[in-house]
C-alpha cells in the first residue's frame, strides 16, 4: 500500500472511531417529552421530595446525574438532579420538580417538549 493510502485509512478510521464515541457521548443531547409532578413524600434515592428543588425522576439513570433540561417551545433551560424513578406514563422521558418546570415554562400545560443532555 503507498504512503498516502495508509494515510488516508489512518484518517478514516480516526474519524469513524471519533464519530462512535460521538454519539455515545454522556453531552449528547436527547429529547422527548416531560412532565412535573410535586409530592410530599420520599423518592425513590430517599430523600424527601422538595416541590421547588430543581430535580427530575427518570426511569434508568444514576442518582445524583445532573442534566441541562431545555424546553424546546421557549429556549429556557435549567440543571436539575436526577433523584427519584419514573415517569410512568407511555411517550415521556423525564418528570421534572413543579419548581424546575415553573423555570422552564410549562406549568400550566403539564408537559412540554424537551431536550436533555449530561452536564
Amino acid at each position: 500500500m503507498k504512503k498516502n493510502n495508509k494515510t488516508a485509512l489512518v484518517a478514516v478510521t480516526i474519524a469513524a472511531g471519533l464519530m462512535v464515541g460521538a454519539s455515545v457521548s454522556p453531552a449528547a443531547a436527547q429529547c422527548g417529552r416531560a412532565s412535573w409532578y410535586a409530592l410530599h413524600s420520599k423518592t425513590a434515592s430517599g430523600e424527601r421530595m422538595n416541590p421547588s428543588a430543581l430535580t427530575a425522576a427518570h426511569r434508568s439513570l444514576p442518582f445524583g446525574t445532573r442534566l441541562k433540561v431545555t424546553n424546546r417551545n421557549n429556549g429556557r433551560s435549567v440543571v436539575v438532579r436526577i433523584n427519584d424513578r419514573g415517569p410512568f406514563i407511555k411517550g415521556r422521558m423525564l418528570d421534572l420538580s413543579k419548581g424546575a418546570a415553573s423555570r422552564l415554562g410549562f406549568i400550566s400545560s403539564g408537559h412540554t417538549s424537551v431536550c436533555m443532555a449530561r452536564v
